[in-house]
């Protein structure tokens, strides 16, 4: 199937949406109380997503139906969204078999989804990373026979974090298939140290997670030994910016360092890529002058309440020469996506 580009001239490619199914299949296994989702009638237009017998959020119908993100994306000027399932989603949490299950149907939900809107529309699957085979399995169903773009995967899976070595062979498969990666914050370390409401998971744990696996993707040495890998950190990698000066100058000055990272920290990181999510342009100039100008792409986190609401309108507050602007509304994104 050939994919239309969009051009600069008909919009921008948003690499960061998330989906919430309208339902899910009832849960099918044989474990007393797994944390199996499911969904719930709420106000008009809105439902429950329901764990544990528990409302984890409630959700608007922007997260499930197409014709509205289509109507969305017009408004906004995005002529393709990357869809991804919403990270609790990826429940990492749930027995294996479980989780395989949930990444099926998670998986041939989004297939449907771009199907319906090819031109509109790529997707980025689940895959079970509590169990490696079966993670590689499903990832290599997703994209080499439902035709996804990657796979999402959290920052951390139960508490080990993503550029562990124990996932290199998971690494090492989506590098042989040609599978986008994009990384997203995950049941973040150091929530017991935050004060005052819920919502400051998402505000200001998230940072200090997605740099977490951003600086254990280059200190791991994951790129070196999978180079055709692509990796993009959603939240514009989070605190990995402020973190990279001061892992470059511990690169250059200690032994011990060097021996470990065969690669300097700053060189590493310009391997990967990364939404613009950051909210500020100032921060966004600094990550284009860090990372560099073909690694950065527009992400807003629809349709959560901390998505950006305008990203064209950011590109275009940042002075950018044209062909720099082009590069950040569709064509880096493009080239992580393998779009033809």
């Amino acid at each position: 199937m050939t994919t239309h580009i969009p051009t600069a001239r008909c919009g921008c490619i948003d690499i960061h949406t998330h989906v919430v199914p309208h339902d899910f299949p009832a849960y099918v296994g044989s474990r007393a109380g797994a944390p199996w989702p499911s969904m719930r009638e709420a106000q008009p237009c809105h439902r429950h997503v329901m764990v544990s017998g528990k409302v984890y959020r409630t959700v608007s119908n922007q997260a499930w139906d197409s014709e509205v993100r289509r109507a969305d994306m017009e408004r906004l000027g995005v002529a393709r969204q990357v869809l991804s399932p919403m990270p609790e989603l990826l429940s990492y949490w749930l027995d294996a078999e479980d989780g395989a299950l949930l990444s099926r149907f998670l998986n041939e939900t989004l297939a449907n989804m771009v199907a319906r809107a090819p031109e509109r529309f790529s997707a980025l699957g689940a895959a079970p990373l509590q169990d490696i085979d079966r993670a590689i399995r499903e990832m290599e169903f997703a994209v080499g026979t439902l035709g996804l773009s990657g796979i999402e995967v959290g920052s951390n899976v139960g508490g080990v974090p993503i550029g562990d070595p124990r996932f290199w062979p998971f690494f090492e498969a989506a590098q042989a298939c040609g599978a986008a990666i994009f990384v997203h914050p995950l049941r973040p370390a150091g929530m017991e140290r935050l004060v005052g409401p819920a919502s400051l998971e998402q505000i200001v744990a998230f940072p200090g997670e997605i740099g977490l696996a951003a600086a254990s993707i280059v200190t791991g040495g994951l790129m070196s030994r999978f180079p055709r890998l692509r990796i993009a950190l959603s939240h514009g990698g989070g605190a990995i910016q402020t973190l990279l000066p001061r892992m470059q100058f511990a690169w250059e000055c200690q032994n011990a360092l060097r021996d470990a990272m065969p690669v300097a920290p700053m060189e590493a990181a310009r391997t990967l890529y990364y939404d613009d999510l950051l909210y500020s342009a100032t921060a966004i100039r600094a990550l284009l002058d860090t990372v560099g100008e073909d690694r950065l792409m527009i992400g807003t986190d629809y349709p959560f309440a901390i998505m950006d609401t305008d990203p064209a309108a950011r590109v275009d507050s940042l002075g950018l020469s044209d062909a720099v602007r082009e590069a950040l509304r569709w064509r880096n994104a493009a080239r992580w996506l393998n779009l033809a």
